[in-house]
């Protein structure tokens, strides 16, 4: 399957229905995905949440029309996909820091201005592929620390480091109770919400199903599924986030593709372990949740 066809597709229908609304599920429908594997790999290709892009693309349409036109705001309000005018007020206000009235009256078009994104094919080269495990991973339970993020302009870019180093410099993980291996923490992302793009970020470790988290803590349960999972290439302290952030890459651009397999459920986690240990030959695994791709009628 063309991975970049198919996100394309749904991104010359989000420019012809700029005015209707959207949702994910609909937009998944057009490109062949479930729900989820969409908004994964929309957000690898485009390089931001759809909701988010949809969002972006509105409000530069409308301040292009502000600058340009004489149209009437609540026009402008209605045709890129606002039911009310004070809605679109203060979304753009938020955005572009005047009113619209106000950047009808500025003497030069500015802020923030999204333009369509057109992807182009993406070569599969033929050097060595980094091939998963195929694993089914019975139902866990973790205890852990919780962090509500979203991925509106990469927030959680920002926000899952700066939780991790407070995880680490407090010594965190010694908090939790009786946990089932000491030495293995999972950062786990989970209960995404597709029209606010928030999710959850866990930092934990698997317990006993049953036990009672300590105040300042979460307890989640995980269902068991099928994994398809990646092992980070050995790096140096330096390039160890790189090597984490390119093997995320390569499983959207370059594994799901050709694999037969799309992303299923709303959990992933990476697997951090005594292999990351140290400053030299640090690794972990990625843990995706697969299942066969279904085939469209």
């Amino acid at each position: 399957m063309d991975y970049v066809k198919c996100i394309q597709r749904t991104l010359d229908y989000i420019e012809e229905n700029l005015d209707k609304q959207m949702t994910l599920e609909t937009l998944a429908e057009l490109a062949c995905f479930s729900p989820f594997h969409y908004h994964r790999v929309f957000q690898t290709l485009v390089g931001e949440s759809v909701m988010d892009y949809i969002r972006k693309r509105r409000l530069t349409n409308a301040a292009e029309r502000l600058f340009y036109t004489d149209e009437k705001v609540v026009h402008i309000a209605l045709d890129v996909g606002f039911q009310y005018q004070e809605s679109f007020n203060r979304a753009f206000k938020k955005v572009y820091g005047v009113s619209p009235k106000q950047y009808r009256r500025a003497k030069s078009i500015s802020g923030p201005l999204r333009g369509k994104s057109c992807l182009h094919s993406i070569p599969i080269s033929g050097g060595e592929k980094m091939e998963p495990k195929i694993v089914t991973k019975s139902a866990f339970n973790v205890i852990g620390y919780e962090l509500l993020t979203k991925n509106d302009n990469g927030q959680n870019n920002k926000d899952i480091p700066e939780f991790w180093q407070q995880y680490m410099t407090k010594n965190l993980g010694f908090k939790i109770p009786n946990p089932l291996y000491k030495h293995v923490e999972l950062g786990i992302c989970t209960d995404f919400n597709s029209e606010t793009g928030e999710f959850g970020y866990i930092i934990g470790m698997e317990v006993e199903k049953g036990s009672q988290a300590p105040e300042g803590m979460v307890y989640k349960s995980f269902p068991e599924l099928e994994y398809a999972v990646f092992t980070t290439p050995k790096s140096d302290e330096e390039s160890f986030t790189a090597s984490i952030q390119s093997t995320w890459n390569y499983i959207f651009t370059d594994w799901f593709p050709r694999s037969g397999y799309e992303h299923y459920g709303e959990v992933e986690f990476e697997l951090y372990d005594e292999r990351c240990y140290g400053s030299e030959n640090k690794e972990i695994d990625i843990y995706i949740p697969v299942r066969k791709q279904r085939v469209k009628i």
